[in-house]
């Protein structure tokens, strides 16, 4: 049984791959005009260049986003928070709710030249099942959606043809179902939620749900990541 586990997991790793291939050399002109087109801005106005980008994604809970991304090399910053609904700077009891639309994100602020838009996706998609609609595991409802919220036409174009070609591929044993969306407010969450799994990691919930998670994640990026 557990080496039927690794032989798919080792098979998701090359569709993913395949696909981020196709999808970045699709995608590589107009990462092109748009890196130009800021590049003209800044020296136009005179600006220092960028240095960080950011990322946004909904993978369930944030605690578990929030985990596994802080052991990405190159990303400086997570942020715990709420994006995608209608409720003004809502409170985690309102969204656990379920009305208030917005779905548990983690800002990702990273250095691109350290790590890429491309990398972070394949580790969205590799730590989560994103063919579950509001769902991840026991944890059900809107908040816990999968969820993209771009913040350029790159990250959009991307993540939509990543996602197509994945879908194509037949990496996953159903459609995925993440939404990609335009980032429009991004609410942090109580400071109580922020850096969590580092903080109270003997928690239940850290250690029936995030430490195994963290564990796929070693398994799968571990090695990629130490050769860095």
């Amino acid at each position: 049984m557990q080496k039927l586990i690794i032989n798919q997991t080792n098979q998701l790793q090359k569709w993913v791959l395949t696909c981020f291939i196709l999808a970045s050399v699709a995608c590589q002109s107009q990462t092109e005009k748009v890196s130009k087109n800021i590049k003209n801005k800044q020296m136009t106005d005179q600006i220092n260049p960028i240095e960080t980008d950011t990322a946004i994604f909904g993978a369930g809970c944030f605690w578990c986003v929030e985990a596994v991304f802080q052991r990405v090399p190159g990303v400086q910053k997570l942020v715990s928070g709420y994006s995608g609904g209608q409720t003004i700077d809502p409170t985690y009891k309102e969204v656990c709710e379920g009305n208030t639309g917005h779905a548990e994100v983690v800002m990702v602020v990273y250095n691109p030249k350290e790590v890429s838009f491309e990398t972070l996706l394949s580790v969205f998609w590799q730590t989560h099942n994103p063919t579950t609609l509001n769902r991840q595991g026991n944890d059900i409802g809107t908040q816990y959606r999968s969820a993209i919220f771009y913040v350029n036409e790159v990250q959009k174009t991307l993540s939509e043809q990543i996602k197509a070609e994945l879908d194509k591929s037949g990496a996953f044993d159903a459609p995925i179902l993440t939404e990609i969306t335009a980032l429009s407010k991004f609410y942090n969450a109580e400071d109580y939620h922020q850096n969590y799994y580092n903080q109270n990691s003997s928690q239940g919930y850290c250690q029936y749900v995030i430490a195994p998670k963290l564990e796929k994640f070693e398994k799968v990026f571990g090695e990629q990541f130490r050769k860095k």
